[in-house]
C-alpha cells in the first residue's frame, strides 16, 4: 500500500486538502513535507509523537521530512484553548530549548540517508532580521481580518481575549510554509488537527505569492476511551526525555493502556504491519487476560524512544516487581522504579527503629499502627518481611549502600534514601 493508503489504515488523516492531488503527487515523486515543533519546554512530551513518527513514515516511502523548530514562533506561542495567554520565555531559554528538541528529532529521522535524508530548519532563522513595514506590506496584505477571525483557533479564544501577539501567531506559521517552500521545495505541511486554519493559511499564502499549488493534512486528536487526557498520568506528563519520565515509567504508561485504546495505539504509534496488528486484534479478542498487545506496544514504542536496552531494563524491573524481590535492582534500577512513590531523605540513622521508619516515610501514621502491621505481616523492607517488632535499621540493610524499600500491604511503596 502507498503511504496514504497506510495512514488511513492506521486511522491517521483526519482532514487532507485535495486529496486526490496528494495522491498523485506522491505517488510520482518524492516530496518534501514538514512539521512544526515549537519550544513551550525542554523536552517534547508524546502528544508530539504523532506528527514525528509520520514525518518518519513518509521518510520510510521516500520523501523528504523537515522538521521545524519554532526558535521565532516559541518566543510568541500559538493561541490555545485556554483562558489564559501562553507565557513568554526569553530567548536565552527558548534557545536552550530548541537545542534539546532538535536532539530529541534526531532520534526519529534518517538525516544522513543517502537517498532522502531529512532536514532540520529553524524558524528563527528568518523571523531573526525580518523588516516589520516589509513583512506587513508583502505578507500582512494576504490575510483580510475577517478570514483570520473565522479560523477555529481565533474564534475560539475570542470571548476569552486575545492578544495581537497570539493571534499574529497564524500569519508567522503562514510564512513558515512559505519560506520552507521558497528554500526547501516543500509543498506539504503536517500537523494535529487543530492546526488547520494555520495549514490552510499557509497553503493560501504559498498560491498567492508563488502560484505554486501546496498541500496540508491533519493527524486526529489522541485520545483516551475512558475520557482522560491521553498522555497524562497521576504523576504529570510523560515526557521524551529519559531524566524526565524513565524509561520504565514511559513502558508503564503504555503497557498499562485499555483494551479498548490499545489496537488503535498499534496502529498510530508502531511500524507494525496491518497483518501484525490485525493478529494481536485477533488475540485481544480471543484471550484479553495475556496482554500480547499491550506488552507489544509497550515494547515497539519504548524501543523506538529510548531504545532496546531500555526495553530489556523495563521488563526486568517489572518482573522484579510482581515477585517481590526488589533486593535484586540496582541503583539506577531502583531510581527508576520508585521515581513516583513516596520517599524520605534520612541523613542520621543512629538508633533507628522500624517503626520509627515507618513513621517517618509516612507508611504508618501511629506507632500503634506500625506495630499492628509489623506484627500481621503486613510490612516488607527490600523484599523480604519483618515481623519483628524490635528490629533496628544496620548499614547492611541499605540497598547500593543507600536505599531501603518499605512496602506495606500489596502495592504501597515507600522509598527511604540514607545520606551519610
Amino acid at each position: 500500500m502507498n503511504i496514504l493508503e497506510d495512514l488511513e489504515f492506521r486511522g491517521l488523516i483526519h482532514q487532507a486538502t485535495d486529496r486526490f492531488g496528494l495522491e498523485k503527487k506522491l505517488n510520482t515523486e518524492p516530496v518534501t513535507l514538514y512539521a512544526g515543533f515549537d519550544p513551550t519546554a525542554d523536552s517534547l512530551h508524546i502528544g508530539s509523537l504523532l506528527p514525528i513518527l509520520c514525518l518518519r513514515r513518509f521518510q520510510m516511502a521516500g520523501h523528504i521530512p523537515v522538521a521545524l523548530v519554532g526558535g521565532g514562533t516559541g518566543l510568541i506561542g500559538d493561541p490555545s484553548g485556554k483562558a489564559a495567554e501562553r507565557s513568554l520565555n526569553s530567548k536565552e531559554i527558548v534557545d536552550q530549548w530548541t537545542e534539546r528538541i532538535k536532539q530529541q528529532l534526531s532520534r526519529f529521522l534518517d538525516f544522513n540517508s543517502t537517498d532522502n535524508p531529512a532536514k532540520m530548519a529553524n524558524n528563527y532563522d528568518w523571523f531573526e532580521n525580518l523588516n516589520v513595514i516589509a513583512f506587513l506590506r508583502d505578507i500582512g496584505k494576504n490575510f483580510p481580518l475577517n478570514y483570520m477571525l473565522a479560523k477555529d483557533s481565533v474564534e475560539s479564544r475570542l470571548s476569552k481575549g486575545i492578544s495581537f501577539t497570539e493571534f499574529s501567531y497564524m500569519i508567522l506559521q503562514a510564512y513558515d510554509f512559505l519560506k520552507l517552500n521558497q528554500t526547501l521545495r516543500c509543498t506539504l505541511q503536517i500537523g494535529g488537527s487543530d492546526q488547520w486554519g494555520n495549514i490552510t493559511a499557509g497553503m493560501e499564502l504559498i498560491g498567492r505569492t508563488t502560484e505554486e499549488r501546496a498541500y496540508g493534512l491533519t493527524l486526529p486528536l489522541v485520545t483516551k476511551s475512558d475520557g482522560s487526557k491521553f498522555g497524562k498520568t497521576e504523576s504529570g506528563t510523560i515526557w521524551l526525555d529519559a531524566s524526565k519520565t524513565s524509561p520504565y515509567q514511559f513502558y508503564q504508561f503504555w503497557i498499562n493502556t485499555e483494551d479498548v485504546d490499545v489496537i488503535r495505539f498499534l496502529k498510530y504509534f508502531t511500524f507494525l504491519t496491518p497483518e501484525q496488528i490485525n493478529a494481536l486484534e485477533t488475540e485481544l479478542q480471543q484471550s484479553p487476560e495475556l496482554r500480547s498487545a499491550q506488552r507489544t506496544l509497550a515494547r515497539e514504542v519504548t524501543a523506538l524512544v529510548h531504545g532496546k536496552d531500555a526495553v530489556t531494563g523495563s521488563e526486568k524491573i517489572s518482573q522484579i516487581l510482581f515477585n517481590g524481590e526488589v533486593n535484586q535492582l540496582s541503583r539506577d534500577e531502583i531510581e527508576q522504579a520508585f521515581k513516583d512513590v513516596p520517599s524520605i531523605e534520612i541523613t542520621d540513622m543512629d538508633s533507628l527503629s522500624l517503626i520509627d521508619l515507618l513513621i517517618n516515610a509516612q507508611a504508618c501514621p501511629s506507632k500503634r499502627q506500625a506495630k499492628q502491621d509489623i506484627e500481621s505481616g503486613a510490612i516488607y523492607m527490600n523484599g523480604t518481611r519483618i515481623t519483628d517488632l524490635d528490629k533496628m535499621i544496620q548499614a547492611e540493610d541499605r540497598l547500593e549502600g543507600m536505599y531501603i524499600i518499605l512496602r506495606r500491604g500489596k502495592k504501597n511503596y515507600y522509598l527511604v534514601k540514607f545520606k551519610d
